[in-house]
């Protein structure tokens, strides 16, 4: 396929599918997002699900550095990436509601910061995923 026809494809294909960046059902009854791309057959590639994984980390960290930016700069890329790592989990309001875990952190005290997540609701219903995060957030590596 020529580049040409690709892109004169493309732009038809736009038009006549339309854009929709959420799910939703085709007159079909398929799962379809974008331009027409149907998830309940096709699905998306490991090359798209990491794009998308690494758009998401980026969102989150963006989240971050304007919801509580002293905390976040002063954290070596470790406990940086817990707390992306559980924005991502829980989404910025559900992070944000960690509150006394986020003072701890922004003190520094991130024993009992650790200690706070593990006590949390959070902890068990993720599991072993709290007790990583947990540990990480800890010893900084």
């Amino acid at each position: 396929m020529t580049f040409t026809m690709l892109n004169s494809l493309k732009e038809q294909l736009m038009r006549h599918e339309g854009l929709r960046l959420k799910p939703y059902r085709c007159p079909a009854g398929k799962l379809t997002i974008g331009y027409g791309r149907n998830l309940d057959d096709r699905g998306i590639s490991t090359r798209e699900a990491e794009f998308m994984l690494t758009s998401d980390i980026l969102e989150c960290e963006a989240q971050l550095t304007q919801a509580i930016p002293r905390t976040y700069y002063a954290l070596n890329d470790a406990r940086k990436s817990v707390l992306v790592n559980m924005c991502f989990n829980l989404g910025i309001k559900g992070l944000l509601g960690f509150k006394n875990t986020l003072a701890l952190i922004a003190a520094g005290d991130y024993e009992r910061a650790a200690n706070g997540m593990l006590a949390s609701k959070w902890a068990r219903q993720v599991g072993k995923r709290a007790i990583e995060l947990a540990e990480q957030m800890r010893r900084g590596q």
